[in-house]
């Protein structure tokens, strides 16, 4: 009997085991595995990679993302040069690879005062358009980018940084020849052209209170006008002293609350010193180079990159934590060899801001982030 015993606890261990490795192999070993069931992670993809140039970056995005974005292609300088010359080839690309590889595809974007083309805000004398020929214009460019992609984009950036920080809007000629009303009618005329897509809205620094409040507000005054609005996207261009958790904590508890969902949109962290007190993204706010503001041009010291890590899992684990107000997360860029970063705010750096090194190696940061997503699995 003793014997009987001991052959059956040996048994018993030992299928306790097989179970126990059985279990640990199946833990998801991907971002998009593991963090299936929470929200998207996505990344942006430039020329090279749309086009199939640049495979080593094609091959992790296939790997490790579910959700892609075009970093340019698809703004209106690129899409429509010239009015009524719409040129789709890269987009058209750039929607295929989405679709061929089952991805959830986001259009960037369709009204931003950047990257316009200077003649969607001039008549032929080089004076400003009325109101009304602005909007028809306005109400054309997305009729034609949204209808030409209707069924095949998930969801679109409608208005792309139209408040500042104070909650004032910000002064582009969208808003000087439209007046504050040209958000609304960019939001109607997608949702027109394309009733079943999602529609948000996009900018940075939205952590900031008085930017947080405004678009609360519009949110609201959305809902109360019919307008449909389905998310804010919170673009996500970290330094290593802000935003704080807290902050961010609470713009996405805002934005819940109003009713819409949270993206975690252009996801990057700069390593580096930053000049000034300047936290934004406007891409015009390009500093002078110092060679105190580029420290890292060989790699970052080993202090410098636990502290990287250690922050970026911060925030992770406070994205994994809201998974039920957040929809998506995407970087912005795949390596860190392509960020845009590495001139931004001043040119002529070596940052370090992605999930992927200069050789699409993952960081140690990847792992973390797929073992905290298992874990939160676990514990459910």
């Amino acid at each position: 009997m003793a014997k009987l015993k001991l052959v059956l606890a040996i048994a018993i261990s030992a299928l306790m085991a097989v179970s126990c490795c059985s279990k640990a192999q199946q833990q998801p070993n991907t971002l998009k595995d593991a963090l299936a069931g929470k929200f998207y992670i996505g990344t942006a993809m430039n020329v090279d990679q749309i086009t199939g140039k640049d495979t080593a970056a094609i091959a992790v995005i296939k790997q490790q993302f579910n959700s892609i974005v075009a970093e340019n292609c698809m703004k209106s300088m690129y899409l429509q040069p010239k009015e009524g010359e719409f040129f789709f080839d890269l987009a058209d690309q750039f929607v295929q690879f989405g679709e061929e590889n089952n991805m959830n595809i986001i259009g960037h974007c369709l009204i931003w005062h950047s990257q316009a083309p200077a003649w969607f805000f001039v008549d032929d004398k080089g004076k400003d358009v009325s109101r009304e020929v602005l909007i028809e214009r306005m109400k054309n460019h997305i009729t034609t980018i949204v209808g030409h992609y209707k069924g095949r984009i998930n969801g679109w950036d409608v208005v792309n940084e139209a408040i500042m920080e104070d909650g004032s809007l910000r002064k582009s000629k969208f808003y000087e020849i439209i007046g504050d009303d040209f958000m609304k009618l960019a939001f109607q005329f997608a949702h027109e052209a394309d009733p079943d897509a999602e529609l948000y809205y996009n900018d940075y620094n939205e952590w900031h209170v008085g930017k947080r409040d405004a678009i609360v507000a519009m949110v609201k005054d959305f809902q109360a006008n019919g307008i449909r609005i389905d998310a804010i996207g919170m673009q996500g261009h970290f330094g290593m002293d802000y935003p704080q958790l807290d902050e961010y904590q609470a713009a996405m508890d805002a934005y819940a609350a109003a009713g819409v969902k949270v993206m975690v949109t252009e996801l990057d962290m700069s390593a580096l010193p930053r000049p000034g007190q300047n936290t934004g993204a406007n891409i015009a706010d390009v500093e002078e180079y110092q060679a105190s503001l580029n420290p890292f041009t060989e790699g970052l010291s080993e202090e410098v990159s636990a502290e990287w890590t250690k922050r970026m899992a911060e925030f992770f684990q406070l994205f994994i934590d809201n998974s039920d107000k957040i929809q998506r997360v995407t970087m912005w860029g795949v390596s860190d060899a392509t960020s845009w970063k590495n001139d931004f705010p001043v040119r002529g750096r070596t940052d370090y801001p992605l999930l992927f090194d200069r050789n699409h190696q993952p960081k140690p940061i990847v792992q973390k982030i797929i073992d905290m997503a298992n874990a939160a699995q676990t514990a459910q």
